[in-house]
C-alpha cells in the first residue's frame, strides 16, 4: 500500500509542477473566502482516486475536491492533492501532495510529497517515518526558548481570528520564532523531520492532517488536538511537537482558548 501511495503522490507531483508553470492560464475557482480549487488540484485528485481504485477498489476515499466514496469500508484513503492551493495560485513555490490510508479510525501509512523541492515524507504504522529513503526524528529541543513553531488560519475560518490571535501571541512570546507556511500537510512534515519543534492549527479538513499525524508519530513526535486528546480527523483541531515541548504548547493553546 505504501508503494501505492508513495508512486502516486510523486506522480501527482509531477502533474501539478508542469501546470504550476501554466497557472496563469488555469482555471481558479473560489470556494469560500479565500479558498480556491484549480484545476490542478481537480486533475490530481482524480489521478490519484484513479490510482487507487485501481489497486483497492473495496477501499473508502475521502477526497477534499470530490468527497466521499464507500463510507462503510474499514479501510479509508484521505487525499488532499494540493496542499497550499492559495500558494499554488499566487505562484509562491511552497505546497504538496498528501494521502494517508486510515483503518478503523487509525492511520496505516502516510505520504507528502513536495514537489517543488523533490522531498517525499513517508511513515507506515510501527515501521518509522522517512524522507527521501533517510529515517528522520523530530527534534530534541526541550526549551520553549529554542523552539520553532508553525501555525495558521484556514482562509475558510475567519470567524476564529481571535482565539487565533490570543494564542499567537502567547506563543510567541516564549518561543524563538514563528512560521506560516500555508501548507499544514507540510508543517507537520517539518515537524517529523524535525525542522520545527511544533505545529498547531485549528479547523482543518481530516485531509490535511491524516498523513502528517502518522509522519510525526513514526518519527517519535506527539500528536493531540489543541486539549491533549486523541487526534480528531473529523474535528480537524491539531498539536504535533516533540514530546520534549508538546505539553508546554498545549498549556499555552488550552490557557488562551476561545472561553
Amino acid at each position: 500500500m505504501l508503494y501505492v501511495a508513495v508512486r502516486a503522490a510523486r506522480r501527482a507531483g509531477d502533474l501539478i509542477v508542469r501546470m504550476f508553470d501554466e497557472r496563469d492560464r488555469l482555471d481558479v475557482q473560489q470556494k469560500q473566502g479565500q479558498d480556491f480549487v484549480t484545476e490542478a488540484d481537480r486533475k490530481a485528485e482524480a489521478f490519484i482516486i484513479h490510482e487507487i481504485q485501481h489497486h483497492y477498489p473495496s477501499h473508502g476515499i475521502v477526497a477534499e475536491e470530490s468527497g466521499c466514496r464507500n463510507p462503510d469500508a474499514p479501510v479509508q484513503w484521505y487525499i488532499d492533492p494540493l496542499d497550499g492551493t492559495n500558494n499554488f495560485v499566487h505562484g509562491y513555490p511552497h505546497f504538496s501532495v498528501s494521502i494517508a490510508a486510515w483503518k478503523q479510525g487509525k492511520p496505516l501509512l502516510g505520504v507528502i510529497h513536495d514537489p517543488i523541492r523533490n522531498e517525499t515524507f513517508e511513515a507506515q504504522n510501527g515501521n518509522g517515518a522517512f524522507l527521501n529513503r533517510k529515517r528522520m526524528r523530530v527534534s530534541q529541543r526541550k526549551e520553549m526558548s529554542e523552539a520553532f513553531f508553525a501555525s495558521g488560519l484556514p482562509a475558510y475560518r475567519r470567524q476564529q481570528l481571535p482565539a487565533f490571535q490570543r494564542r499567537m501571541e502567547a506563543c510567541m512570546q516564549v518561543t524563538a520564532g514563528y512560521r506560516r507556511s500555508g501548507s499544514a500537510a507540510l508543517d507537520l512534515a517539518y515537524v517529523a523531520a524535525g525542522r520545527l519543534d511544533a505545529y498547531w492549527e485549528c479547523g482543518l479538513g481530516a485531509w490535511d492532517i491524516a498523513a502528517g499525524a502518522i509522519l510525526v508519530q513514526e518519527a517519535g513526535g506527539m500528536v493531540s488536538d489543541i486539549e491533549g486528546a486523541g487526534i480528531s480527523l473529523e474535528k480537524g483541531d491539531v498539536l504535533a511537537a516533540n514530546p520534549g515541548l508538546h505539553e508546554a504548547f498545549r498549556k499555552i493553546l488550552v490557557t488562551h482558548s476561545d472561553d
